[in-house]
C-alpha cells in the first residue's frame, strides 16, 4: 500500500483565546501568540498549516464494488499531487468567528475485498473541505479558555477508480459529490507557562454525511507577541454515501504543524 500525505481537512478549526496575561489566539493547531485588539475590540489571526496524514477507508462508484484504501505517511511524495490549506479567526471578547479550508489531490493504491475482483486498484481522489463556525467561551481566565462551538462544513469529493487484472480488468469510473454537515463541539487551551500551552478541539455532527467528526490535540510555544507555533496530532473522519452508489467513508490521521500571525 502506498501512503498519502494530506496537508489537509480536510478542515482544521481555528483556536483562539482573548484572556489577559498568558492568552493567545489559536487557529487549528496553529496558534497566535498574543491577542492585541484593534481599536474596535476585534482581534484577527491568519494561519497556514501542514497536516501529514494517512488515509484509510472505503470508496465506491455507481455500478462498481467498494474498494479499500489503507495508506500511511511514508510515500508522501509519490502520492500527493497538490494541496492547499489555511485557517483564520476573528475574535471579540468571548465571541469568535472562525474558518478553515483545504484542497488536496492525491493518488493511491487500493484493493477489493479479499482481492477477488481485481489484482490491483488505482484511486485518484480530489477533496475540498471548508468550515465556517462561531464560538463562545464558557470558561476563561489567565491560564486558558474553553469554548462551545458550532458551524457548518462543506465537503466536495471526486474519485476516479481504475481496476487492473481480475474480473474487472480495464473498468474505470469517475464520480463526485458535494454535501454539507452541521458540526458542534468544544475547543480550548491551557497555559502551563507563559510560553508553553496545550490546545485542542473535538467536533462531531452530520447532515449530508451519516457521521462527520474531527479531534485534535497539540503542544504550543509562543515565540513573541506576534507569532507562535504548535505541533500535535489530528484525526478526521467522514462517512458519506448517496443513492447513486457514490461512497466516501474515510479516516485521515497524522501529525500537524502550524504557525500563526496576528494582525
Amino acid at each position: 500500500m502506498k501512503t498519502i500525505l494530506v496537508p489537509a481537512a480536510f478542515l482544521c478549526v481555528g483556536l483562539a483565546v482573548a484572556s489577559p496575561g498568558w492568552s493567545a489566539d489559536l487557529t487549528p493547531l496553529a496558534p497566535e501568540a498574543k491577542v492585541v485588539e484593534t481599536p474596535s475590540g476585534w482581534s484577527f489571526t491568519a494561519a497556514p498549516y501542514f497536516w501529514a496524514a494517512g488515509i484509510s477507508g472505503d470508496v465506491a462508484q455507481f455500478g462498481l464494488p467498494e474498494v479499500h484504501i489503507d495508506s500511511s505517511f511514508s510515500d508522501l511524495l509519490q502520492n500527493l499531487d497538490f494541496a492547499f490549506m489555511g485557517a483564520g479567526e476573528a475574535r471579540y471578547d468571548r465571541y469568535s468567528v472562525f474558518g478553515d479550508i483545504f484542497y488536496v489531490k492525491l493518488g493511491a493504491d487500493a484493493n477489493t475485498r479479499r482481492g477477488i475482483l481485481a489484482d490491483s486498484v488505482d484511486v485518484t481522489s480530489k477533496a475540498f473541505a471548508g468550515i465556517l463556525g462561531v464560538g463562545y467561551s464558557v470558561l476563561e481566565d489567565q491560564s486558558g479558555h474553553l469554548d462551545l462551538v458550532g458551524g457548518v462544513r462543506v465537503w466536495s469529493a471526486d474519485t476516479n477508480i481504475a481496476f487492473n487484472g481480475g474480473i474487472l480488468d480495464g473498468r474505470e469510473r469517475d464520480d463526485s459529490a458535494t454535501w454539507v454537515d452541521a458540526v458542534a463541539g468544544v475547543r480550548g487551551n491551557y497555559f502551563f507557562t507563559p510560553q508553553f500551552y496545550l490546545t485542542g478541539w473535538g467536533l462531531v455532527g452530520g447532515g449530508g454525511a451519516d457521521v462527520d467528526w474531527d479531534v485534535a490535540l497539540g503542544l504550543g510555544y509562543k515565540f513573541n507577541n506576534a507569532v507562535s507555533a504548535i505541533a500535535g496530532y489530528r484525526a478526521t473522519g467522514v462517512n458519506y454515501s448517496n443513492n447513486d452508489g457514490f461512497v466516501f467513508d474515510a479516516v485521515l490521521q497524522g501529525p500537524i504543524l502550524g504557525i500563526a500571525v496576528h494582525f
